[in-house]
């Protein structure tokens, strides 16, 4: 079938960074391309396309489906890439709202985002201080993970993030979201310590490139490949390799994890839920209300695991 090339870009961009960020296998992709070919092309014949899609029009396709006999694990497989997708755009600024967020699936348990524990993210931290090759590196890694954590960026946002506005030991950082949309974020002490540090080791690199000819970058964490800054694929592959190093399970850690783990921590440690909506940029409050569902499953083991009566 073929798309119109606005849905078939959504489709391989998709893919691209689920292969990437999630290490999705060659047949979990190739299952999601078929359900989202098949989607798109129902919506295509309604005069519909991803970025005009409504709720009814997601809940319309899954009766569709329902009456061409698809069994339910196949229908809950194809919501399941639909919401997937429009998780994504969401994520990257492509839609304003979630159409398929609260739609729940054939006898499919709504499933909760990954997290880490506070430990898990200190090794994390002091893997990052200490595990690369150089120096500079060991640095920038530091500075990453500290501003990943401290702020709960999105990896987009972190790796884009322009060098100016991290300038002057900032107790507050601008973060240019989805969209284009601007939000405040505060810095803790030790965020702030590794951006200096890294910023004074940054520009002499820069400095010495330079010198050789190559022109000043305008990013925080620079590089030399096309985009000019480090890549949300080498940011992937980085912090599985802090995993390693800090002895955590590296099928936990993804940089979206630290996102989750920073508004789970927060939520824990008594935060206002409209606060941690500000901080992570959600523009829909029932987006950040599933930190709360992650906090009672937190507590539920909790108890199962430590209470006397529970004890058999």
């Amino acid at each position: 079938m073929s798309l119109p090339a606005d849905m078939a870009r959504w489709v391989e961009t998709f893919l691209d960074a689920q292969a990437a960020e999630l290490d999705a296998s060659e047949n979990t992709l190739l299952a999601y391309g078929r359900d989202l070919i098949d989607f798109a092309g129902w919506l295509t014949d309604r005069g519909r396309s991803f970025d005009s899609a409504a709720r009814s029009d997601v809940e319309d396709y899954l009766i569709h489906c329902d009456e061409q006999g698809l069994a339910a694990s196949t229908r809950a497989r194809r919501l399941s890439a639909i919401k997937q997708l429009y998780r994504f755009a969401y994520e990257e600024g492509w839609r304003e709202d979630n159409p398929a967020i609260q739609i729940k699936g054939p006898g499919r348990k709504k499933s909760l985002p990954q997290t880490l524990s506070v430990e898990e993210v200190d090794r994390l931290l002091g893997a990052a201080q200490t595990s690369a090759r150089s120096q500079e590196d060991r640095l920038r890694n530091t500075c990453l993970m500290e501003l990943l954590y401290a702020t709960g960026m999105r990896v987009t946002e972190l790796v884009t993030l322009p060098v100016a506005a991290a300038r002057g030991d900032p107790r507050m950082l601008l973060v240019r979201g989805k969209g284009g949309k601007e939000r405040m974020v505060p810095l803790a002490a030790s965020a702030r310590d590794a951006v200096a540090v890294w910023i004074e080791t940054r520009d002499e690199m820069d400095a010495k490139a330079q010198a050789k000819g190559k022109p000043a970058s305008k990013y925080l964490f620079p590089s030399h490949g096309r985009t000019g800054h480090l890549t949300r694929h080498r940011f992937y592959v980085l912090i599985k390799e802090l995993a390693v190093a800090g002895g955590v399970d590296p099928s936990k850690v993804t940089p979206h994890t630290l996102r989750h783990a920073f508004a789970t921590h927060l939520l824990a440690n008594g935060a206002d839920l409209r606060a941690i909506q500000t901080l992570l940029g959600h523009a829909d409050i029932s987006t950040t209300e599933i930190y709360t569902h992650v906090l009672d499953e937190r507590l539920k083991e909790l108890v199962l695991e430590h209470h006397p009566l529970t004890k058999g």
